[in-house]
């Protein structure tokens, strides 16, 4: 089968090696301004990978022309941050495949929905399917040209479901036969609640981060990181999480409770589990304040969790006020930014019952 990867990051990455190892034709593509790993894979001729995966894959293409990427593509993986979904959707837009499936690796706040809606098409159209994954499925760095390390994969606690939800066991047909431990999700509104990213990374970073601007980064996120205190606010975050996923009708599960199912951690706390967690184990903090963990965990994540929970009636006081500090230190206004909202997706003024129904 011929699959595109669109990114270059460490996922797109290690995504593009395990479905070259299985034997599919793999193709990759990312835009011009992110020329240097597309451009080393490309004179390699493939990408190499140690640790969990390990070998030498060949990638048929990577380049910067979308349409070449695509061409004959079956399966497309979209792998990146949450601002690159409507980018992704409108560079495959001029080329859609009918009968072709989209996959946005992970969701983290209603991916799909801002795919498809970039792809042109309506959340109920049917000549493509477009699909979301809760998280991704490793724990990887780029840690040299054209070659990564894989510190961990999933064997559990990974969710998919698609737009719209009768075609999931459809996709997860094609996508067990390389990750046969995919779970099916009830619905898009799973997967972007069962991501957490916006549980995690805002609380924590705001927490440290004064050791953040002191020491570049100099110390280690988790097991250094969090502390009890720090927990019992991640542990407020994530309850009003698991509330939103409640009232639309889905199972969203307590992140340690995830975590331990992924392999990443082995109690099921908030005071010691990530400080003790083996999969967390040396993961050092971001060099400064202006990073992803902010940018796109709370100015995408955290603004659309709230938006969500005042439109359907489910108090998120914690979630507001981790937002709002957020805003403060970095100078911005994340919420009157509404990177990711109800309204641009399309979804204001639905109740619970109705968008349960949507999707």
């Amino acid at each position: 089968m011929k699959i595109a990867v669109l990114g270059s990051g460490n996922g797109a990455c290690a995504i593009a090696f395990e479905w070259a190892q299985a034997g599919h034709t793999v193709s990759m593509f990312d835009f011009q301004e992110y020329p240097q790993v597309i451009a080393d894979i490309a004179a390699a001729g493939g990408i190499s990978s140690e640790g969990r995966l390990a070998g030498f894959q060949p990638i048929a293409y990577a380049g910067h022309d979308a349409g070449a990427a695509l061409d004959g593509a079956e399966l497309v993986f979209a792998v990146g941050p949450a601002y690159s979904n409507a980018p992704f959707g409108a560079a495959c837009a001029p080329h859609v495949r009918p009968g072709a499936t989209y996959i946005v690796c992970p969701g983290s706040c209603a991916g799909a929905l801002v795919f498809k809606d970039a792809l042109g098409l309506a959340p109920e159209d049917d000549s493509v399917t477009v699909a979301e994954t809760s998280t991704l499925p490793y724990a990887v760095r780029i840690t040299g040209p054209a070659t990564i390390t894989v510190y961990h994969r999933l064997a559990d606690g990974y969710y998919l479901a698609a737009i719209p939800a009768r075609r999931t066991d459809e996709v997860l047909a094609v996508v067990r036969t390389v990750y046969p431990e995919v779970q099916r999700a009830d619905s898009v509104w799973q997967t972007t609640l069962q991501n957490g990213n916006p549980v995690l990374h805002p609380a924590i970073t705001l927490c440290n981060a004064a050791q953040i601007e002191r020491t570049g980064g100099d110390f280690l996120f988790y097991e250094e990181g969090v502390t009890p205190a720090v927990g019992r606010l991640v542990e407020a975050v994530d309850r009003e999480r698991v509330a939103l996923g409640a009232a639309l009708g889905v199972t969203v599960l307590r992140d340690p409770e995830l975590g331990i199912l992924q392999g990443y951690q082995t109690e099921d706390n908030y005071s010691s589990s990530y400080s003790e967690a083996p999969g967390f184990r040396g993961i050092r903090a971001q060099p400064q304040l202006d990073y992803r963990y902010f940018n796109e965990d709370a100015g995408f994540g955290l603004v659309f969790l709230t938006d969500l929970g005042r439109q359907i009636g489910v108090p998120t006081p914690t979630m507001d006020a981790v937002l709002q500090v957020c805003s403060v230190l970095m100078g911005r206004d994340y919420a009157a930014e509404a990177a990711r909202t109800m309204a641009g997706l399309g979804l204001s003024g639905r109740s619970a019952a109705e968008l349960r129904g949507l999707l």
